[in-house]
């Protein structure tokens, strides 16, 4: 099983993709077992082929012939996103969803693309990296962050697609893809 994220959908009153119109969408593709999760763009289905980046440009493709604007997408298997959520370098358990959020990366990512950001500056706040992902650890919601601020910017994130769920997604994106 697969799990789709598109990238800036739903939010802030464009660019909507309605969910029902989505799996419609990916079971056209060919795709099983496809369900969606929240609104905020979260896909899961079972295929038969393409490997991640395939499938990610083929969902990309589809939902802009069909909604008539560009989505980026990234797609992972269940190993992946599981492996991501038990790596996670803070005390998942311990705190609230909306304190721990992960990045998840088109690509890897090297240390050299953070160097510029003083950690110390924003203490509390923390970040550390994993295989295409970033986990972020920002104790007063990611709205108030001023880290997540920073590691948003344009030159941190160039040449790669970079899109961010809270604790909450990732541990259900685990659980419907494993499924």
């Amino acid at each position: 099983m697969y799990a789709a994220l598109l990238r800036g959908i739903n939010v802030g009153g464009g660019r909507k993709v309605p969910m029902a119109e989505l799996r419609t969408l990916l079971t056209g593709l060919g795709h099983g077992d496809v369900g969606t999760y929240l609104q905020s763009g979260q896909a899961v289905f079972s295929s038969a082929h393409g490997d991640e980046g395939s499938l990610a440009a083929e969902i990309a493709r589809a939902v802009e012939e069909h909604f008539g604007f560009g989505v980026d997408v990234i797609v992972r298997d269940h190993a992946y996103l599981k492996a991501i959520a038990e790596a996670c370098p803070y005390p998942a358990a311990d705190l609230e969803p909306r304190q721990l959020h992960v990045t998840y990366y088109s690509a890897p990512v090297s240390p050299e693309r953070f160097t510029e950001i003083d950690r110390a500056a924003y203490l509390p706040e923390e970040f550390s990296l994993g295989d295409r992902a970033l986990y972020l650890y920002a104790p007063n919601g990611l709205g108030r962050s001023k880290l997540a601020e920073h590691l948003s910017k344009p030159r941190i994130n160039k040449g790669i697609v970079a899109t961010t769920r809270n604790w909450n997604t990732v541990v259900k994106l685990v659980e419907l893809t494993g499924a």
